[in-house]
C-alpha cells in the first residue's frame, strides 16, 4: 500500500509516520510538507519527501498540478496540513486551511486516488452548554468567534461538496479532541503562549495554584493514539466521520492536579476573556479570545464509532497525554522538523543547530584572543546569516514552481538553524549581538530587492542569476566563518568534528547554488522568458 501524508512534519503527521512505518501493509510512504524536515532523523527517515505548499499564492491549477504528480499511484492520501499561526493574517490562514483542503481533494480526484482521509477537529462542532457526549451526527457549524473553528467547519463543507461530486472516492474525516505529545511541546509554546511565558520554569517544579475559567472541562488524546486511529482508517479504507478521544474528561480540578499542586482557582470566564483579549492586543500572548470561546463550548466527544467499527482503543488517558506535554515543555523537547523544533539547547539531528560544544567544555573567549575583535567577527557572521536567511526565504517562495523548491526549502531550514547557532554562541560567550548591524543588514537586504534589473513592476529573468550569485558568495563567506571557528575550536571550547559537518553542509549549499545558477543563466537571457 502506498500512502501519502500531506502535512507530515507536524504533531499528528510525525506520529503517523511512526505508526505507518510499523505497519507491514504499508510498502511506500511519502511525506508532503511546505518546509522539509531533517530527513536523516526519525521518523522522517522512513518516508520519501516532496515539497508543496498547499496554501501557496500560486494559481489553483499550479498547486493542484504539483500535488497530482505526488499523488499518482497512491492508495490513500492523508491530509493533515493546517496553519495555526500567524493568527492575525486571516486570509492567509483561510487560503491554507480551507482552500488548501479543496486543492488536495481536487488533486486526489485527478490522480485517481481511491481514499482521502482528512484531519477535522472537535472544534468543527457547534457549541453546547452541557457535558452530554455527542456522536458524529452533531452539527458542524463551529464557534463563530474562533477563526480556527470557523475554518474547520468550512473545511467540512468542502468535504461534503467533494463527496457529492466524487462518490467513487472514499472520504473519511477524523474529529479528535486536543492532541498532545512531548515532541509537540515547543510547537504549543510557540503557537499559543509566546516567548514571554516562562514555561521552562516547569523543570524546577509546578506552580502552587492554577487559575482556570470556571466550568472548564477538557478532552485530550495522545498523538500516538490519534496516529493509530488514522492508520486504522487508512488500512480499512473507512468512510465517514470518526470522533477520537480518550475516555477520561478532565475537570478544572484534574487540570490543577496535573499541571500544579492541586489547588484550583476558578475565575469567571468573562474575566478570563477580558484579560486574554488585553494580553493578545498587547502581543504578550499569541492566543486570541476565540480560542477560549471554543474551549468552553465544544462538546464532549463520544468515540463509540471508531472503537466498535475499527477496534481502536487509546493506550493512554487524557491525563497521561497532558502530563507528557508538560514534561516536554519543561525540557524544551522537540524533533527534527520546523513545526516541532525543540527549544535551545537542541539535540543533534534537528533542523536547527546546537552550539557545537566540546565534551566537558563551556564556550569561552580565552585571554590569549582579542575579546572585542573576535566578538565583533562572530556578531558580523550572525548579521550575515540574518540577511542571508531573509534572501533565501524570498527565493524559496519565489521559485516554488521550479525543480529547486525542495532543495531551497531545505537550505532555508539549514540557514535558520545556523543563524540560531550564532545567536546561541554569542549568548554563551557573552558577546553583544549589535542589533543596529542586524537592522542595517535587514534593511539592506530589503533595499537590494529594488535593484535595477530592467523591470519595475515584475521580476526580471536576470534576478534568479543575481540571487544565485549573491547566495553563493554569502555561503563562501560563511565557510570562512566555520573555518575560523574550526581553527580556534580548542581554545574556544568547541567541537571540531561538528564544525567539520557544518563545513560539509555549507559546501553542499555552494553546489546547490552552482546548479541553480546554471539553470537560471540558461533561461535568463532568452527573449521573453522568466525562470519558472
Amino acid at each position: 500500500m502506498r500512502v501519502v501524508v500531506v502535512g507530515a512534519t507536524g504533531n499528528v503527521g510525525t506520529a503517523l509516520l511512526r505508526a505507518l512505518h510499523a505497519e507491514p501493509r504499508v510498502t511506500s510512504l511519502l511525506g508532503i510538507a511546505r518546509r522539509l524536515p531533517d530527513r536523516g532523523a526519525e521518523p522522517y527517515v522512513y518516508a520519501g519527501w516532496g515539497a508543496v505548499d498547499v496554501g501557496s499564492e500560486q494559481t489553483d491549477e499550479a498547486v493542484v498540478g504539483r500535488l497530482v504528480e505526488q499523488f499518482r499511484r497512491a492508495d490513500a492520501v492523508v491530509h493533515l496540513a493546517w496553519l495555526i499561526q500567524p493568527n492575525r493574517q486571516r486570509e492567509r490562514l483561510r487560503r491554507t486551511n480551507v482552500e488548501g483542503t479543496r486543492r488536495v481533494a481536487e488533486a486526489v480526484a485527478r490522480a485517481g486516488v481511491p481514499h482521502l482521509v482528512v484531519a477535522s477537529s472537535v472544534s468543527a462542532y457547534s457549541p453546547v452548554a452541557d457535558d452530554e457526549p455527542r456522536r458524529e451526527d452533531w452539527p458542524v457549524a463551529g464557534t463563530r468567534t474562533s477563526h480556527y473553528s470557523v475554518d474547520k467547519a468550512a473545511q467540512e463543507r468542502v468535504l461534503d461538496e467533494f463527496e457529492r461530486a466524487h462518490p467513487d472516492v472514499a472520504v473519511a474525516r477524523l474529529r479528535p479532541a486536543l492532541i498532545f505529545q512531548a515532541d509537540a511541546a515547543q510547537e504549543v509554546v510557540r503557537y499559543f503562549l509566546g516567548p514571554l511565558v516562562p514555561v521552562s520554569l516547569l523543570r524546577y517544579g509546578r506552580p502552587p495554584a492554577i487559575p482556570l475559567p470556571a466550568g472548564l472541562r477538557l478532552q485530550a488524546v495522545h498523538a500516538d493514539d490519534v496516529a493509530d486511529a488514522y492508520a486504522r482508517v487508512v488500512l480499512e479504507r473507512a468512510r465517514g466521520a470518526f470522533n477520537v478521544a480518550a475516555r477520561d474528561v478532565l475537570s478544572g480540578q484534574d487540570l490543577a492536579r496535573i499541571a500544579g499542586h492541586g489547588r484550583l482557582v476558578e475565575v469567571p470566564p468573562s474575566a478570563v476573556r477580558g484579560v486574554l483579549a488585553a494580553a493578545y492586543a498587547a502581543r504578550v500572548v499569541r492566543t486570541d479570545p476565540g480560542w477560549l470561546d471554543m474551549a468552553l463550548g465544544v462538546p464532549v466527544l463520544d468515540a463509540t464509532r471508531i472503537r466498535s467499527e475499527l477496534g481502536w482503543a487509546p493506550r493512554r488517558t487524557a491525563a497521561d497525554a497532558l502530563e507528557d506535554l508538560l514534561e516536554g515543555m519543561a525540557v524544551g523537547q522537540g524533533t527534527g522538523s520546523a513545526p516541532l523544533r525543540p527549544a535551545s539547547p537542541r539535540p543533534p539531528g534537528d533542523a536547527t543547530v546546537p552550539v557545537p560544544r566540546r565534551a566537558g567544555a563551556e564556550p569561552r573567549i580565552p585571554d590569549s584572543m582579542d575579546h572585542y575583535l573576535f566578538g565583533l567577527y562572530l556578531s558580523d557572521h550572525f548579521t550575515g546569516a540574518t540577511a542571508g536567511l531573509e534572501r533565501l526565504e524570498l527565493m524559496t517562495r519565489t521559485y516554488a514552481d521550479t525543480p529547486f523548491y525542495a532543495e531551497l526549502a531545505e537550505a532555508t531550514e539549514q540557514l535558520r538553524g545556523e543563524r540560531e547557532l550564532y545567536r546561541d554562541l554569542l549568548n554563551a560567550l557573552g558577546v553583544p549581538r549589535r542589533r543596529h548591524r542586524q537592522v542595517a543588514a535587514w534593511l539592506g537586504e530589503k533595499a537590494g530587492r529594488l535593484k535595477l534589473n530592467g523591470r519595475l513592476t515584475d521580476r526580471s529573468p536576470m534576478t534568479a542569476v543575481l540571487e544565485a550569485e549573491l547566495m553563493r558568495s554569502a555561503v563562501l563567506g560563511k565557510i570562512g566563518g566555520w573555518q575560523t571557528l574550526r581553527e580556534h575550536a580548542d581554545d574556544v571550547g568547541l567541537d571540531a568534528a561538528r564544525l567539520d559537518e557544518l563545513l560539509d553542509q555549507a559546501r553542499a549549499q555552494v553546489e546547490l547554488f552552482d546548479r541553480f545558477h546554471a539553470w537560471a543563466r540558461e533561461r535568463a537571457f532568452r527573449s521573453g522568458t522568466v525562470p519558472g
